[in-house]
């Protein structure tokens, strides 16, 4: 091998850790790389002597085929119970009360949360609980076969809510074939089938410190934290794969053309109107989510031009626009509670305002620069409480990077009105998207949504 060539092997092997050395982190925030992969985040806050302990895992819907679908989410709850050191449920919470701990877990789009919150002079017991947690679960038959009927109980609730049948059927017309991968809910029959085998194929697939993120919270030392996390999570064997390669997540088809659909549901009591985009994602547009930050923050103010043109005339009763920022194709979405009495009318202003989005009077200089302060503030505000906060850095951690979270305030300020008007006209204006009207079927059969609610009118 020749002297370049052995320079630029040298280089790429280097170049992982190089970029993380650059990672620039607030004063009181820690971050190291464990020699399996483990990525250990420290933040000091001596507010309160209490210490939170948080193990991330990029898993979720996003990594679910049909087969799968609900089964991160079903893993999260038998996280807290029987493991190697505790033979069922009821010594897993005897335990927990023992070390004064409270606990949760969350599954989303792109990964999985486990917490502890305890006095920060169990930190260490802390640590070694959840190590046993998140190595050694036994995924026990009888506890498993009883979980599977909470899951689902959890799911019919949220099935009962009136606006489930338009978000699911939303999700049918988005995402297609690929449905699976963004319902984190589930289906009820794999999540009532469940064996302890699908089970063990998650973990073999990716629980493995080097697709994890141990975090570490509250009235702590840096320094002890990393001692004590070397020592009980150093001999956690790393993967011999990336399960990202290994089982790629496949690419969400582009919308082809606009998509209307009509669900009707006696228990919607008021028509709700939803329209979604695919926006933009941390892997191929970043600068877009910034910008789709910005340009939401505006316009669900009572002083925009959208919120005057639909709610102060009367027209709808609330209108609101989100995006969320993943790594695989974050969704925007305007939702509608539209003025019973004027449907029709209402739905043509909203394809108006569509029209006029990125008209340069559409947003003010004053309107931009309060809202690139306000969502400052907001970002503040999430680091108060570090029991919370863990789960703020989780989720930049899964979904984009540390490096993001922590450059935010500086990237969302440089946001001018040529990105906010380049996002809609990429995303939003003459951009194809689903349109769904959720209506009880009285009011259905008065109104015939049908006759205006389509992509010709």
């Amino acid at each position: 091998m020749n002297k370049k060539a052995c320079l630029l092997t040298i280089l790429s092997a280097l170049l992982p850790a190089l970029i993380f050395a650059q990672l620039k982190l607030p004063a009181n925030m820690f971050l190291k790389k464990l020699p399996n992969g483990l990525d250990v985040l420290v933040v000091e806050d001596n507010s309160v002597p209490l210490a939170t302990i948080m193990i991330t895992t990029k898993n979720g819907s996003y990594t679910e085929t049909p087969k799968f679908n609900g089964l991160s989410h079903l893993y999260e709850h038998m996280f807290f119970k029987a493991n190697k050191d505790y033979k069922n449920q009821e010594d897993f919470l005897d335990r927990v009360s023992e070390l004064g701990m409270q606990f949760n877990g969350s599954t989303t789009y792109e990964n999985v949360n486990y917490y502890f919150t305890l006095p920060k002079f169990n930190l260490n017991q802390g640590l070694g609980f959840m190590n046993s947690a998140i190595r050694y679960p036994s995924f026990n038959a009888e506890e498993m076969a009883r979980e599977n009927i909470v899951v689902d109980g959890e799911f019919q609730r949220q099935e009962s809510s009136p606006t489930y049948a338009l978000s699911d059927a939303m999700d049918h017309h988005m995402w297609g074939d690929l449905y699976s991968r963004k319902n984190a809910i589930g289906n009820h029959d794999v999540i009532r089938t469940a064996t302890p085998d699908l089970m063990d194929s998650i973990k073999n697939k990716y629980y493995y410190p080097n697709n994890s993120l141990l975090t570490v919270a509250g009235d702590v030392e840096h320094e002890d934290v990393f001692k004590k996390v070397e020592a009980i999570y150093g001999s956690w064997k790393p993967s011999k794969f990336d399960p990202f390669k290994k089982w790629p997540i496949p690419e969400f088809k582009p919308l082809a053309k606009p998509d209307y659909f009509i669900a009707e549901s006696a228990l919607s009591n008021v028509p709700l109107i939803m329209i979604d985009w695919q926006g933009p994602d941390t892997r191929n547009d970043v600068q877009s989510t910034y910008a789709a930050d910005v340009f939401s923050y505006i316009l669900n103010q009572n002083s925009s031009t959208l919120k005057k043109a639909l709610v102060q005339s009367g027209l709808a009763l609330d209108v609101s626009i989100s995006y969320l920022t993943l790594s695989h194709v974050g969704p925007i979405t305007l939702f509608i509670v539209p003025n019973p009495n004027k449907i029709k009318e209402c739905m043509a202003e909203v394809k108006r305002q569509l029209e006029l989005m990125d008209k340069d009077d559409y947003v003010t200089d004053e309107q931009i620069t309060t809202s690139k302060q306000k969502l400052g503030i907001l970002k503040i505000q999430e680091e108060e409480v570090a029991s919370d906060f863990v789960q703020v850095l989780s989720f930049w951690w899964s979904s984009a990077s540390l490096d993001y979270y922590t450059t935010y305030n500086t990237r969302l300020n440089q946001v001018t009105r040529a990105d906010l008007q380049n996002y809609v006209r990429k995303y939003i204006k003459n951009r194809p998207y689903c349109a769904g009207m959720l209506i009880n079927p009285e009011l259905a059969s008065q109104v015939n949504p049908k006759t205006f609610f389509n992509a010709s009118n």
